[in-house]
């Protein structure tokens, strides 16, 4: 009976998911190359498809599930596709580095956000997806904090924005910086948000800075696991559902280790890669079926000056990081 009523908001989040990853195909096909990719895509569709009609009350329940125990699901399978032991092959002093460049980025990025008139919520939202890995942390964190559809829906298509933009100033900056290869490679993976958009970064910089970057940037990636925690215990999470840990964090954790330990064969691991986006954009049409178009608009020109400042100070502690450590 409970699943039955799931169904009529899953099935039209799902509608959404599809619509967003067949304009991502359109996009490849047309200018050969995706701009906004489908996550971005579906919560985009799905807050444009409230504000043209709002879902019917039938839906509600299914869609909620989609927005939270859905991403939840996601994040946990991002676990077989992580290797630890990337940490043992970098120097403890750059592992710190990246440590302590997330939690400043972090701290400095939500006190900005505070600052400019920001909710709590919205401004760790800001400041996780300029520190870790930009939409994918936001949707992660956003359950662990309960934030609302609006909050991440403005957080994520500001950052959307950004990703974008961080891509092309990584190349122009490590050259008017007369970076190296390996230096030019720190600094991709040091800014950028997702892990692709890392290796286009890199790319103009050579094969070398193709694979520095890509390697720090998953250590950004890893601390994805232990920030949700904490914002979660931070935020009664862990109290107020009896148990210190959130259960998809454990999750993740368990199969982080699984896979570094080599319990996880190449095909599931790739298996469970495609099911997390899979997840991840249904999801995000969940939110974007939940967002108010209008509070979003409202709180625009603080959420994207709150992201430029947080990614400001990134960009400044990553170029010092590189010019000590490189």
């Amino acid at each position: 009976m409970q699943m039955r009523s799931l169904l009529p908001g899953l099935t039209l989040a799902a509608a959404i998911a599809l619509g967003a990853f067949a304009l991502e195909q359109v996009q490849l096909a047309l200018m050969g190359k995706v701009w906004l990719d489908a996550l971005v895509l579906a919560i985009l569709l799905g807050a444009l498809a409230r504000s043209l009609r709002p879902a019917p009350q039938a839906c509600a329940r299914g869609i909620a599930f989609a927005a939270k125990p859905v991403m939840e699901a996601a994040v946990a399978l991002m676990g077989a596709t992580v290797g630890l032991g990337a940490l043992a092959g970098m120097g403890v002093g750059l592992v710190g580095a990246i440590v302590a460049l997330i939690a400043l980025t972090i701290a400095v990025g939500y006190a900005l956000g505070r600052w400019l008139g920001l909710s709590g919520r919205m401004a760790l939202l800001v400041a996780c997806g300029n520190a870790i890995c930009g939409n994918s942390a936001i949707a992660a964190v956003a359950p662990a904090i309960d934030a609302d559809g609006d909050d991440v829906a403005a957080s994520i298509g500001f950052t959307a924005v950004l990703g974008i933009a961080v891509v092309l100033i990584v190349p122009v900056l490590a050259g008017a910086l007369h970076l190296d290869a390996v230096r030019g490679g720190m600094l991709a993976g040091l800014t950028v948000y997702a892990v692709p958009q890392v290796l286009a970064a890199a790319h103009p910089l050579g094969p070398v800075a193709v694979q520095v970057g890509a390697l720090v940037k998953l250590v950004r990636v890893l601390m994805l696991g232990p920030v949700v925690t904490v914002l979660s215990l931070a935020h009664g999470g862990g109290t107020a559902k009896g148990r210190f840990f959130p259960l998809f964090i454990l999750a993740f954790l368990a199969l982080a280790i699984a896979h570094t330990a080599g319990l996880i064969p190449p095909a599931l691991s790739d298996a469970a890669h495609r099911a997390s986006l899979l997840l991840t954009v249904l999801a995000m049409a969940g939110l974007g079926l939940s967002v108010d178009l209008a509070l979003v608009a409202r709180a625009g020109l603080r959420v994207s000056a709150s992201a430029v400042l947080c990614l400001m100070v990134l960009f400044g502690v990553a170029v010092l990081i590189v010019r000590v450590l490189g």
